[in-house]
This record gives structure tokens, sequence and C-alpha cells, in this order.
């Protein structure tokens, strides 16, 4: 067995034999079996670092099996420089996730270690697929355990977020899958990406592909105005289903514009690119609006994530190297302060229970160290230089400049929205006196909480300070994208 199928099925493999251990007689047992699972899988992911050649745009660490041979379904996977990343950033925020929920869930726990373990398998799946049809299935299948997520284990209102968050995501998919079974039938009957990025296809059957794909993608992003699930679903998740939600859920669309819509359909991608620029700004700037009204801790975070995927999708659609590597970098970035975010919600969630900004106020008289880590993950909200934050904005920002400069000064203006909305949250929350009894007997962060927003922290630090790391694995893979996206596929 591959590197990349290990990858996958290790926490799958972990995630099923947590279900059949049975109910919360054994949660101690659980909880250790579901932690070596996670950190297991995310040792099993370093080797593809480690052993990862850089200066070639070439897929790495391939397996091709025949999977459904009728069909010419085949279990195709590999890892070049833009989906490497994001492996190890889903086995990374799994771990964390399985430590944060360590003694905070304690109905269920086999179900919701299981579930969260049988997730970031399938999630890893999407990233390493090569076959269409194999990546659809993966792709839809994270639906299953983040519905059970949310329905199982979220609040009072969790059966319609589920359902709204299962509905929303689903329809978006069908088009895709009437897209794939045309590529399909135009190739020969082959569901290889590879052959499809070939095949030569004229302007209106390359725009329907193209908002084919648009409707799955840009709803599981969320772009405006498809993203009126996500602060909803949010709200309702468990502290660990929003970080996991935020951090690697998001991405797949956005790594779908990648793997589809931009280089099977590179002709509509540029013909439509100023829907898609006039989309991410509406994102960037109105959604950043919004969440500056908002009076929930979770609600803000989620319309914060909106705007900075907005970032995201405008870094695309430069179609310049700064502009796709930037939001390449930007989406890792999002990765770990979304996360950070969320789970340093839950921790006054645990003690408080409630998520309404006025319920608290000068939490740095009793919590002074969790108010240090949330001081850092606000400032990389923000984009400050030296934190994750900061890098892939500005470089979306930059190759915005170098393709239209009011474009650029646009998209640089709405920083001061994810600021004003940032520091607005934080200085109600942390700074000033102590509000009401409940602050005032709010205790520290324990061990378990040091570990998790420390380990996040050091993430968000090391990449804010020294991305390099990150840049070099993508270059080769984003020129030879821009590369094949620059070319007619005009019949």
């Amino acid at each position: 067995m591959g590197l990349l199928s290990l990858a996958i099925w290790t926490p799958i493999v972990f995630g099923l034999m947590l279900l059949a251990l049975g109910r919360d007689e054994q949660a101690s047992m659980v909880r250790w079996v579901a932690l070596i699972g996670a950190l297991l899988s995310f040792l099993l992911t370093l080797p593809l670092y480690q052993g990862f050649e850089l200066g070639t745009a070439d897929m790495q660490f391939v397996e091709d099996v025949a999977w459904i041979p009728r069909f010419n379904v085949n279990y195709h996977l590999g890892l070049d420089g833009i989906s490497l990343w994001f492996v190890l950033l889903t086995a990374f925020i799994n771990l964390v996730v399985v430590i944060a929920g360590w003694e905070v869930i304690t109905r269920r726990v086999n179900q919701y270690m299981g579930a969260f373990l049988i997730l970031s398998g399938l999630m890893i799946g999407v990233f390493c697929a090569l076959d269409g049809m194999l990546f659809y299935v993966f792709f839809e299948a994270t639906l299953i355990p983040m519905y059970l997520i949310i329905g199982i284990w979220g609040g009072p209102n969790k059966i319609y977020a589920a359902f709204k968050f299962f509905l929303y995501t689903l329809l978006g998919s069908l088009l895709m899958l009437v897209a794939l079974i045309y590529l399909y039938t135009q190739s020969g009957g082959s569901f290889d990406l590879a052959v499809w990025h070939q095949i030569p296809l004229t302007g209106s059957v390359q725009s329907l592909l193209f908002f084919a794909f648009f409707a799955a993608f840009s709803v599981k992003v969320p772009m405006w105005p498809v993203h009126t699930w996500l602060p909803d679903v949010h709200v309702e998740a468990p502290t660990g289903g929003s970080a996991v939600l935020a951090a690697i859920m998001l991405k797949l669309g956005a790594y779908g514009f990648l793997r589809f819509a931009m280089p099977i359909a590179p002709d509509a991608a540029r013909e439509w690119a100023w829907l898609m620029i006039a989309l991410s700004l509406v994102a960037v700037v109105y959604v950043g609006l919004v969440a500056m009204v908002q009076q929930d801790m979770k609600k803000l975070v989620a319309y914060s994530s909106v705007a900075h995927m907005g970032f995201v999708t405008l870094g695309f659609f430069m179609f310049n190297s700064l502009g796709v590597s930037g939001a390449i970098v930007q989406m890792i970035a999002h990765g770990f302060v979304s996360a950070a975010m969320f789970l340093s919600i839950g921790v006054l969630y645990d003690r408080v229970h409630s998520r309404e900004i006025s319920s608290y106020g000068g939490v740095i008289n009793t919590m002074p160290r969790f108010t240090a880590f949330a001081l850092l993950f606000a400032m990389a909200n923000c984009g400050l230089p030296g934190t994750a934050g900061f890098v892939g904005e500005w470089m979306v920002i930059l190759g915005a400049v170098k393709a239209n400069f009011w474009l650029g000064a646009l998209a640089a203006s709405a920083l001061i929205f994810g600021a004003a909305y940032t520091l607005w949250m934080f200085k109600r929350v942390y700074l000033g006196p102590v509000a009401n009894g409940q602050v005032a007997a709010l205790l520290d962060i324990d061990k378990r909480e040091f570990l998790v927003l420390a380990l996040l922290a050091v993430a968000t630090l090391y990449m804010g300070i020294y991305p390099k790391p990150f840049t070099d694995v993508m270059d080769s893979s984003v020129t030879e994208l821009l590369r094949h996206v620059a070319q007619s596929k005009l019949p």
C-alpha cells in the first residue's frame, strides 16, 4: 500500500474501529484510540513532505489501480505542490480537534471521535484523487460525517443546520456530476483528470462546464451570494465541527476550482473572470461589513471566513503566479487561524455557555494566559505582518495590483474591515474591567487547552515568519497550472 493510501485509510480504519468499540462506558479507551489514530495519521503524512521533489509539476507518489473496469473508473491518486500542504493541514487539524474534544465531549464519544477520523481520511482523499469519479465519491462522502457531527452534537437548532448544510452542498454538486459524465463521454470513456485537461471544447460548452463546476464549488467555498448556510451551521455545530468546517471543508471547494473549473475550461475561466472577481470583492467588502454588526462570536468568525475566502477566489482569477500562490497560501493560513479562532470561542463557551459578545468583558483579568493566545489569533485574523494571516493576503493584493491597480486598491482597503470587526470583538470580550460574576469566576486554560492553542500558535507564527517552505513546494505546480490555463482549448 502506497503512502497516499495509508494517509487516507489509516484514519478511516481507526474511525470504524471506534464505532465498533461501543457506548460511553469505554470512553477513556475510545479517547486514547482516537488520539493514536489521529497522531499516526499525521505522522504518515510527514514522509510525503520529506520525500517531495521540488522543481517539478509532475504528480508524485502516484497510485493507479483499476476500481470499476467496466466504466474505466480507477483508484488513481497523486500529489503535487498544490495539494501537498492541504493533506498535511487536514491531518494536523484532525489531531488538534481530537485533543480539543478530549474532556468536552461526554456523550457518544466513540461516534464523535470516529466521525472526525473518517472525515479526515475522506478529505485527504479529495486532495489526492486524480480520477474524476473518485474525486466525486470522496467529495460527496465528506458530507455524511459532518452532517452527523452537526446533527448529533450541535446546538438547539442542530437539525435545521444539519439539513441546510447537507441540502445546499448536495444540490450544488448535482450539476458537477452532469459535467463529469459529459467529460467522460467526450474523452472516449475516461475519468482521468490529465486526459480531461487536454480535451478541446467549444466556448459555449466550456461556459456550461465552468458554471456546472462553479455551482458545486462556490457553495463549498462559500462565495457570495451562496454563503448563507455557513453562519447558521457554524453557530449550531460543536466547536470541533466548526474548526474542521472552516479549516478544511471550505478549502475543498476552492481546491476544486484549481483542479477542475480552471484547467478543464480555461477559455471560459478567462471569459468569466470578471464575474468571479466581482463576487469575490463583494464577499471581501460586503460580508466584512456584515461581520461588524454580529453579536454572536461564532457568527462573526463565520462571516470573517467568507470574507477571507473571498481573497482566495480573487487571487485565483488574477491569473498570475502571485495571485494564485497567494490564494493557496491564504487557504493554508486560514486553516490554522480559523481553527484557532473557533477553538478559542469554544474555550469560553465551555465555561460560560454563551457565545454572545455582551456576556463577556475583562476576560484578561481572570484568564491572562488564554488572552495572550486569543490576541495572537486575533492579530493573525487581521493580517498582521509576522503571522500566517498576512502572507497570503499580501500576495493576493500584489497579484491584484499587477493585474489592475484599482482592483488591488479595493482589495487592500477591505483589510480595514477585517481589522475592525476582529479588534472590536477582542476589545469587548477580553479588555476592560470584569463584566460580571461569570467572568470573575473563570479559570484559566488547563494543560490540554494550552497544548491545543500552542500547536496552532506555533503553526501561525512559523508560517508568518518563514513562509518559504510553503511557497517553494507550490511554485512549479502553480506555474504549470497558469501555463495550461493561458492556452486556448477551442477546437
